[in-house]
């Protein structure tokens, strides 16, 4: 049976994996894309064959950092995160959404954490979900409180909230099906959501995915259904149904729900991450290809140090006297990486306006 630090390993490197192998795909349809970089089997492309991540696992880990100082007590975890994606916004990331971008200098501003969100119902609360959903796997009242206040930091349309709600529920089954040994089930994932998100557009959308997963349509045939044939936006209402399409269809099989749901194009490194944080819980790390791994080449956020943070929220849950210290970061590098990935990302975006179209 895999204990917290497994768990919470899968959910960030498989999140990891997912982002660095769709960010060089982001934006793109996805003939443009299949043109550009290739069909599966996948391999990392933004440089010279290696993957970097973008802000999708940076969020992630720093919500398993605010969880680390503030023990999982929702309003210390809200703030907590809130001084995280201050100093994360003065880093000058690369590629952060408007939506992020207006919330984290709304919070250098003085607001509240609770007042800093924008009107937006984009992905950036749906893409730090899933580590909240393996931390609070059998509280979910807990984890209902800590989705709020991960998502009111940035978002305030009620759709990001329930797009955010839907993602951390899924991470939770996940985690509950592997402490039970047994596979992830559709109808109960569907019955979960139903217990917490009645009513809400979200529900609707999530029983049609599954609805068409039983039907044995596959994922592109899927979003053509809906409109999204040339890649899946960044509109919580896409992402999240699109992205529990894709992993319900093969929990168990990593490979395959990450590569589907890439190719399908748009905002790939977003649903990557998501989709690797699912699978990664529901599949288990040693269904993650071991080069997708060692491709990712990050400082100071390696590979290591994720595995380490991993293993640091794990013992802080299962040791009741802590510290309430966060996962240490060498924090001076971060502004140089940032530089340096901006580099390449530009360098990347001008190869992407060359044949073949």
């Amino acid at each position: 049976m895999p204990g917290l630090a497994d768990h919470f390993r899968n959910v960030l490197i498989g999140g990891a994996v997912g982002d660095a192998l769709g960010l060089p795909r982001e934006g793109l349809s996805r003939r443009r894309a299949g043109r550009l970089f290739g069909n599966p089997p996948l391999r990392h492309r933004l440089i010279l064959g290696r993957g970097m991540i973008s802000d999708d696992i940076e969020h992630a880990c720093m919500v398993a950092q605010a969880l680390l100082a503030s023990g999982g007590e929702p309003n210390a975890f809200a703030a907590s995160l809130a001084w995280r994606l201050r100093f994360w916004f003065a880093a000058l990331p690369a590629g952060v959404g408007m939506a992020t971008a207006k919330a984290c200098i709304k919070l250098w501003l003085g607001f509240s954490p609770q007042h800093s969100g924008v009107w937006s119902a984009g992905n950036g609360p749906a893409m730090r979900a899933a580590i909240l959903g393996a931390y609070a796997w059998n509280d979910l009242p807990q984890l209902a409180s800590l989705v709020a206040g991960s998502t009111q930091l940035t978002h305030r349309d009620p759709a990001a909230q329930h797009g955010a709600m839907a993602i951390a529920l899924a991470a939770a089954l996940a985690v509950r099906c592997g402490q039970e040994n047994r596979s992830v089930d559709a109808g109960e994932y569907v019955a979960l959501a139903g217990a917490y998100l009645a009513s809400t557009p979200m529900l609707s959308l999530i029983e049609d995915a599954v609805q068409k997963a039983r039907a044995g349509l596959t994922l592109q045939e899927y979003l053509e259904s809906r409109g999204l044939g040339r890649g899946i936006s960044g509109y919580v209402n896409h992402t999240a149904p699109a992205c529990l399409f894709a992993w319900l269809a093969s929990p168990t099989d990593f490979r395959s729900a990450l590569e589907q749901v890439i190719v399908a194009g748009g905002d790939a490194d977003s649903t990557g991450a998501i989709v690797g944080a699912l699978a990664g819980l529901s599949a288990g790390r040693q269904s993650i290809p071991r080069e997708w791994v060692s491709g990712i080449v990050e400082w100071p956020r390696s590979v290591r140090w994720i595995e380490g943070l991993a293993n640091r929220l794990a013992d802080d849950c299962e040791a009741p006297v802590k510290s309430r210290r966060a996962a240490a970061m060498f924090w001076p590098g971060v502004l140089p990486r940032n530089m340096g990935f901006l580099v390449i990302v530009f360098a990347h975006g001008l190869r992407r306006l060359l044949p073949p179209y």
